[in-house]
């Protein structure tokens, strides 16, 4: 079992700054990687970047490229999401997952309780 906890998340408005945190803990460690999907209201849950746990890989959607940086803190196995000059568009739920399928892990995966963020003047 991997626990994942969320933090951050909250209300800016656009073209501000949030950071997301997920922090990893339990018996089973994370073997392939961490990332972020996101859901907004009426719409298809999305990715929006991941984390490789070997090698450091990253990988991001077209959508948050160049805004939005994924990274790794070893010490404390946390992931960070830095989203810069954040968008209405980016207002949606945002999941921290680890392990799950399309990352290379075996189904279901493990997923956190979720973070919202809002992007409004």
């Amino acid at each position: 079992q991997v626990q994942l906890a969320e933090s951050g998340g909250g209300v800016v408005q656009p073209g501000g700054s949030l950071r997301l945190s997920c922090a990893a803990s339990g018996p089973t460690p994370v073997k392939y990687a961490m990332g972020w999907s996101r859901q907004a209201p009426g719409r298809e849950r999305e990715f929006v970047a991941a984390i490789r746990w070997s090698g450091n890989s990253t990988y991001y959607a077209d959508s948050v490229k160049g805004r939005f940086t994924i990274s790794r803190d070893y010490a404390t196995n946390t992931v960070h999401l830095q989203m810069n000059n954040l968008k209405p568009e980016d207002t949606a739920i945002y999941v921290c997952n680890a392990d799950i399928p399309s990352y290379g892990g075996d189904a279901p995966g493990y997923r956190g309780q979720g973070s919202q963020v809002t992007v409004s003047s």
